[in-house]
């Protein structure tokens, strides 16, 4: 059974995250709890802003608002910490984006504007020995820790206040931290989304260079494995000169 305390906090709680149908307990004055209402608002609301500058320009003030308010109201989270509010945020839209009218776009972009924020505080362990100029394809590359390899329907990376896709163009990025700790964004196709999850040690098998391009000409089916070799040998010269390769296991 509750105490009068804790019923007055379930109350005054509700009445903060949506007044309009929950109306204030009694003995707080209104003044008091309009200041708190907002002071929560806020304090909530500016971290989810931070986190989506882009989708946050492209819907506009008024749509972005209605959006934060309905979230604030209805949503409970599974984390109490700051950091983890965005990610909230875009499981809330998962849910609602039947009821949202939003354009078919959003959640993908909303989605990969987050997952810069996931990718800087993913937690890692410490590096292996490295040596920065070692064989990529006789040794064993060292992808980056932390990285999430991500294939969407539209566009993401280029829409802006200035241009919103009108059809879908299917696209696959990396996002990763490099060895300045800093969330870098590159654009890849299929066969190097494969390669470096290949090397990240999909399955539980970590791989040299040669052996991952041997393995994707298998599933390709390729008629000459060793031009798929080439070819994966120019795409790790690629990763690692983005900062994607860290440098090859000692």
């Amino acid at each position: 059974m509750n105490a009068p305390f804790q019923d007055f906090q379930r109350d005054f709680g509700r009445h903060l995250r949506d007044p309009r149908r929950n109306s204030r307990p009694a003995g707080v004055p209104a003044r008091r709890a309009a200041a708190y209402r907002e002071l929560l608002f806020n304090n909530v609301c500016g971290v989810v802003d931070a986190c989506f500058p882009v989708a946050r320009t492209v819907l506009g003030p008024r749509r972005w608002q209605r959006l934060q308010r309905k979230f604030f109201a209805d949503w409970r989270s599974q984390s109490p910490l700051f950091c983890d509010l965005p990610g909230e945020f875009l499981r809330w839209l998962d849910e609602a984006a039947l009821t949202l009218a939003l354009p078919p776009w959003a959640l993908e972009l909303m989605h990969y504007e987050w997952v810069e924020l996931a990718v800087d505080v993913m937690q890692t362990q410490a590096l292996p020995q490295l040596a920065a100029d070692g064989d990529l394809l006789a040794a064993r590359p060292l992808i980056a820790p932390a990285h999430r390899v991500l294939a969407y329907a539209w566009p993401v990376h280029r829409i802006s206040a200035g241009w919103r896709p009108r059809k879908p163009v299917p696209v696959q990025l990396i996002v990763f931290r490099d060895r300045n700790e800093c969330v870098q964004f590159v654009e890849i196709n299929a066969v190097t989304a494969r390669l470096v999850s290949l090397l990240a040690g999909a399955g539980g098998t970590y791989i040299t260079g040669r052996e991952a391009c041997l393995q994707i000409a298998a599933e390709l089916a390729h008629p000459n494995p060793e031009a798929v070799v080439v070819g994966g040998a120019a795409m790790l010269n690629d990763l690692k000169n983005w900062g994607v390769i860290y440098g090859v296991i000692a």
